[in-house]
């Protein structure tokens, strides 16, 4: 029997799809800006709905909505980013039987490797997606000049998907899968289980996992994996300690449990190594795997599964070594250098130069990301991974304040797990100085999301505590 609380819900639901599905048309009844401001409002009246709603129906009504929020991400191309091109270039280029780091796409050995569909033809190379390459062809990949910048596990991701089509819709309707399959992970991991619509409602899972097929949702799904292990390992750890002193039938059972704890470390560290080497930036997710290791002793867990996560980092540029040597670096360096992370060129880091000079920004930003990991491998909690991933992912974004919304995809998975939802600004602020620009757009978005993360808890205690006064005095 449906309860009442499901109707409303549903409704919410669909309002959230609809507007969705119009953002991704590019309706003009609203800027582009209107509609993201309305889907955001439409998913947290959906979320506030959900939590009324029964706990055995919440699984499969997350689920449906995670399926729908993803799919209407499929009705247009690339929409805001044109990363998806290249994507599909180098998946084409591995088919090939060519290392993607080897050769860059305006090269004219891989002339033969050329669609319409990535070089255009006399269609006036005038599209907002659109560039010249070195010899004046038109082309949808960006920087053609240049190696690619993505790792290892994101280019075997990327001829995964190219018989799927071979085209940027096959590259769409990968990231749908992740982003559902990142649903139902969250689901099994979490202990909340209406958490995981903060992931698989979110209206960025839409635009940025599916209309724009980042790969970043690959690493988020690989990091989401590996803390659910490393969760678990620690928690079976846990019970394997309580029950040595346990004599008898319900010792060998700890026992037997106890033996399976390495196994998990070791997935879990796999998982992480993998999704490091599928976008970097799920090596923030590392130090919360490791919560609260510098206030104990160490054990064989947290050595295999540091290990495991650099060994499968390391083994998976092997191939790629043997075939193109230390070119498999691609552009990383030049694209830090173009992205403004070294000094002398500073396009990030806008709170820390409210406060200080250009020069000292990245060692600043360095330094508090430092005490935050430092914090996290003292104080986090060992069976909560991912509050401890949290905190490190979230604080080195608004220390180095990108114009890339979707880089915030890791934090949105990681509320998720945590339910922290006042994190959730700094996508947000992402998306918005993605949409302006400019050095006061960032200081103001990224201020603003700095606010709601400090600010939020401190009226959560304070609820909180009032909560605990009124019962008290009830009793």
């Amino acid at each position: 029997m449906t309860s009442r609380t499901v109707p409303p819900c549903l409704l919410a639901l669909a309002a959230l799809v609809t507007a969705l599905a119009l953002t991704v048309a590019r309706s003009g009844a609203l800027p582009l800006a209107g509609w993201y401001v309305l889907d955001a409002a439409l998913f947290a009246v959906a979320v506030r709905l959900l939590r009324k709603v029964p706990g055995g129906q919440v699984v499969p009504l997350v689920l449906a909505g995670s399926v729908a929020v993803a799919a209407v991400g499929l009705l247009a191309p690339p929409r805001t980013s044109d990363d998806a091109y290249r994507y599909v270039w180098d998946g084409r280029v591995q088919a090939a039987g060519i290392s993607p780091y080897a050769r860059t796409p305006d090269d004219p050995a891989l002339a033969r490797l050329r669609d319409p569909g990535l070089f255009p033809v006399g269609d006036g190379c005038a599209g907002w997606d659109e560039r010249r390459t070195t010899a004046g062809d038109c082309t949808r990949i960006n920087r053609p000049a240049v190696h690619t910048v993505y790792p290892p596990v994101a280019q075997a991701w990327f001829v995964a998907v190219h018989p799927f089509g071979g085209g940027v819709r096959g590259v769409q309707a990968g990231g749908a899968v992740l982003a559902v399959a990142t649903t139902g992970l969250l689901l099994a991991v979490g202990r909340e289980k209406w958490r995981a619509a903060l992931w698989g409602w979110f209206p960025g899972v839409t635009v940025w996992a599916v209309n724009d097929a980042h790969v970043d949702t690959l690493g988020v799904l690989l990091a989401v994996a590996g803390l659910g292990c490393a969760a678990r390992a620690r928690a079976a750890r846990g019970v394997a300690v309580r029950g040595r002193a346990v004599r008898g039938v319900a010792a060998r059972g700890v026992a037997v449990r106890a033996r399976a704890v390495p196994g998990r470390a070791v997935r879990g560290g796999l998982f992480l190594g993998g999704a490091v080497a599928a976008k970097l930036l799920p090596a923030l997710a590392l130090p919360g795997a490791l919560s609260g290791l510098l206030a104990r002793r160490p054990d064989r867990n947290d050595a295999l599964l540091l290990g495991s996560a650099l060994g499968a980092f390391a083994l998976s540029y092997l191939p790629y070594v043997v075939a193109s040597g230390t070119s498999v670096l691609g552009y990383l360096p030049g694209y830090l250098r173009e992205e403004g992370y070294e000094q002398g060129h500073i396009d990030r880091f806008g709170l820390l130069r409210l406060v200080l000079p250009d020069r000292l920004l990245p060692w600043a930003a360095a330094l508090v990301l430092a005490v935050v990991v430092g914090a996290v491998l003292r104080r986090g909690d060992p069976h909560r991974p991912w509050a401890g991933a949290l905190l490190v992912t979230g604080t080195a974004l608004l220390l180095v304040a990108p114009s890339y919304p979707w880089y915030g995809l890791l934090v949105v998975a990681m509320v998720a797990l945590d339910g922290r939802w006042e994190w959730l600004a700094v996508p947000a602020a992402g998306q918005a100085l993605y949409l302006t620009g400019g050095q006061e757009a960032q200081q103001l978005s990224y201020g603003t999301a700095l606010c709601a993360v400090l600010l939020v808890p401190l009226l959560r205690r304070r609820r909180t505590g009032r909560v605990a006064v009124a019962v008290g005095a009830e009793k």
